[in-house]
């Protein structure tokens, strides 16, 4: 079975046009220029170990002590524990947006 190469043609080469150092340089400092605040990856980091902690501690204490043996219930708390996780980084979110947009009015 034969394969295929695809090869530019001479002509194809010709009409390409040269690309302009600015424009190089501009698309390389456009790459890396994102910056992400510090207090934003802070309250991702926070949030990552809350929603990874939060429902493992409450199954944890929910089936040892609270609820002994009754895995079922733990199970259903620690869901309860990741949503509430979940609803305070989303409130933490728009507040952090709305902040931004007063900033901008003003």
């Amino acid at each position: 079975m034969a394969t295929r190469r695809n090869v530019k043609s001479e002509d194809l080469v010709k009409a390409e046009k040269p690309v302009p150092e600015q424009a190089i340089a501009h698309s390389k400092t456009a790459k890396t220029a994102v910056s992400v605040p510090g207090s934003v990856v802070a309250k991702l980091l926070f949030f990552t170990a809350a929603m990874i902690g939060a429902p493992l501690g409450t199954y944890y204490v929910s089936v040892t002590s609270l609820f002994v043996g009754q895995s079922t219930v733990a199970g259903a708390l620690a869901a309860v524990a990741a949503n509430a996780v979940l609803i305070a980084y989303v409130m933490v979110a728009m507040a952090e947006d709305g902040a931004d947009d007063e900033k901008k009015s003003q």
